[in-house]
């Protein structure tokens, strides 16, 4: 398993969801990403898209106004 940070400041709506959904699709099954946010909207956006994915948010947190999500790939 391996386990990728991706650091998706400053890019607004929709550019971390896009780069998120390109980078798992690259992915194995168990693999991880840690996506670094600052665009509020990637509180909506984000779940959403592992909706469509199956993907597994398994954490999203928030400290000095970066959003952090750890997604797993299924």
């Amino acid at each position: 398993m391996t386990e990728t940070v991706m650091n998706l400041r400053g890019l607004k709506c929709p550019l971390p969801a896009l780069r998120v959904r390109k980078k798992l699709s690259g992915l194995k099954s168990g693999d991880l990403i840690i996506a670094e946010c600052t665009d509020p909207l990637t509180t909506i956006d984000i779940p959403n898209l592992l909706r469509q994915t199956g993907d597994r948010l398994e954490e999203k947190s928030e400290a000095d106004g970066v959003l952090t999500f750890r997604i797993r790939k299924s």
